[in-house]
């Protein structure tokens, strides 16, 4: 928890000082790389977790032919995924009002890296590792914060979009330490590997954490992407500000979300009643979101000041509600990483729903960047709601 903490916290300053140097403008279209890495990371994420899992239920032979098989497939997805955005980089460009398209190309080719990076990550994960894990996360923040700024500061007439893809890409390589040799490792494949691997149940399982994870992307930032493409590159930056300082909640959510998911897997191995750590980590995430979103309606010019500078002041009004939207998410968001460690898929594809919803929500509705604010307040009121209520029928239909 203090790793992830301090990871989180190494990101969030390398966000803060880009915003403060490169000023509103020119932080939107840095911004745009950074959502668009996080956008991409459901597929990172996916892979993270389903390691994470088999590496829980499977033991030697059994654990290294289910690396082989993920590895080999993670390899063919992020090729997959670097072509196309390789490809349609001008794209991208012409989509976002960027300066550039050689930081959509530098950050597509470290894609096969990113999704190797997190196989190496869900095993530590799994078998509860935690410091190789903490360190590859240490190794990937610290690269990333040191050399981009380094880069900045030594080559300052170099396009800043692209200093950050070349940071991104390169921490990648150093998010990759320390590395388990197993996960390349070869066993020999009998004919009957999908009777012993059970692959149709491990590819129900990706697919279905997949799908998860794409609507988590889309509620946490299609919000970003929609206002770069809405709205002037000014406010597009100010907006940028606005979501990093909300999501302040989300990155403590995730701390706890790292430890929750192979602790539900564990207990209901054995055959333990999961309500009580589900009950705790909710407790958590409400009393700390509760504390930042009144710091953030209390004092929202001090926070934004402190954090942006005086630059970012107009949007200071809107902290507060962003903070709100976010906690709610937050709370929702342990519901349903609770709900798909049990096998309980159904709040899955509510949440892609309302995923979908929220996009079309400030399609419709983007007047004001208030507007947009507002649509994710109330599509995230529904998702808890639903959330709640699928979790009170089940566990009173368990009592």
């Amino acid at each position: 928890m203090l790793s992830i903490l301090l990871v989180n916290g190494g990101n969030y300053v390398y966000n803060l000082l880009l915003g403060r140097i490169l000023g509103p403008s020119q932080f939107a279209d840095a911004a745009i790389l950074i959502t668009l890495l996080l956008v991409l990371s459901f597929i990172g994420m996916t892979f993270q977790i389903v390691t994470a899992k088999y590496a829980v239920l499977y033991e030697k032979s059994l654990l290294q032919l289910f690396l082989n098989f993920i590895y080999k497939n993670a390899l063919y997805i992020g090729v997959l995924f670097a072509v196309a955005i390789v490809t349609f980089s001008k794209n991208l460009q012409d989509i976002f009002h960027t300066q550039t398209s050689s930081m959509f190309v530098i950050f597509g080719l470290g894609l096969p890296l990113y999704i190797t990076m997190s196989i190496n990550r869900g095993l530590y994960q799994g078998k509860n590792e935690l410091i190789g894990l903490s360190k590859t996360y240490y190794f990937e923040m610290l690269c990333r914060l040191i050399l981009t700024f380094s880069i900045l500061y030594c080559i300052p007439s170099l396009e800043s979009s692209v200093v950050i893809a070349i940071g991104i890409l390169i921490s990648f390589i150093f998010g990759l330490f320390p590395f388990q040799k197993k996960i390349i490792s070869k066993i020999e494949m009998e004919n009957n590997e999908d009777k012993i691997l059970n692959t149709k149940s491990i590819i129900q399982f990706f697919a279905l954490t997949a799908f998860y994870e794409l609507t988590q992307i889309i509620i946490n930032n299609s919000d970003v992407l929609l206002v770069k493409h809405y709205f002037e590159n000014h406010e597009a930056g100010l907006y940028a500000s606005l979501a990093l300082i909300g999501r302040v909640v989300y990155f403590v959510a995730w701390m706890f979300v790292m430890l929750l998911l192979p602790k539900v897997i564990q207990l209901k191995k054995d055959g333990f009643d999961t309500f009580p750590i589900l009950a705790k980590y909710v407790l958590y995430i409400s009393f700390l979101s509760t504390f930042i979103v009144l710091v953030t309606y209390l004092f929202p010019n001090l926070v934004v000041k402190l954090m942006f500078g005086e630059k970012y002041l107009p949007i200071a009004f809107l902290l507060w509600k962003y903070a709100l939207a976010t906690s709610i998410f937050a709370i929702a968001n342990i519901f349903a990483y609770y709900f798909l460690s049990i096998s309980k898929y159904i709040p899955v594809i509510i949440s892609g729903v309302l995923g979908l919803t929220q996009v079309i929500l400030i399609v419709f509705f983007h007047e004001s960047l208030e507007q947009v604010v507002l649509m994710q307040i109330i599509a995230m009121l529904v998702l808890l709601l639903f959330q709640i209520t699928f979790f009170a029928i089940n566990h009173l239909k368990k009592v």
